[in-house]
């Protein structure tokens, strides 16, 4: 586990939140969380998030070594972001990680998702990790391919590879970073 965390971390508009590891406590914070984003975050998201029984299996199953997950705390206790570092083992992918966040729409905008991928680049050298990557939807999560372009992430677009919901198809937008 990180050495670094719990961390403070001050949003532009002065916000300070806490960040650090999920643990099992957290579990139905989390879920609650998740249950408080709007209808069209919740159906983008990579897992079924609205399913209790899967946030439910992920803090019985912590496991950092193998996924990190990093939640952004706000005063009153509630997360606010939820962000997971993800390493393979053992195949060829191992010395790649792939990274996965939600915030909360209150709180985009503000440099937390720069904040989380930042931790998320600083613990992937100091894991030996060669590469970061995050696929995203290009259309619908522009600001996220702005922000990790200008943390030196390159992108490469796969036409209508992704589906949404509706079955309508999407562009997918593969970030990656050199470490």
């Amino acid at each position: 586990m990180p050495n670094r965390f719990p961390q403070e971390a001050v949003l532009r508009d002065g916000t300070h939140l806490l960040i650090r590891p999920f643990t099992s406590q957290d579990t139905e914070a989390l879920y609650q969380f998740f249950k408080r984003l709007p209808e069209d975050f919740r159906r983008f998201a990579w897992d079924r998030i609205d399913n209790r029984a899967l946030v439910e299996q992920w803090g019985r199953e912590v496991n950092y070594d193998k996924v990190l997950p990093l939640i952004a705390v706000d005063g009153q206790q509630r997360i606010v972001a939820d962000a997971t570092l993800h390493e393979r083992e053992g195949s060829p992918l191992r010395m790649v990680g792939r990274i996965k966040w939600l915030i909360d729409p209150k709180f985009r905008g503000l440099g937390l998702g720069t904040t989380l991928v930042n931790d998320f680049i600083r613990i992937a050298r100091g894991r030996g990790l060669r590469h970061l990557n995050c696929m995203l939807i290009a259309d619908l999560e522009a600001d996220a391919v702005t922000t990790l372009k200008g943390l030196g992430f390159t992108g490469h677009v796969i036409p209508g590879y992704g589906t949404d919901p509706d079955g309508n198809q999407h562009d997918m937008i593969m970030m990656v970073m050199k470490l």
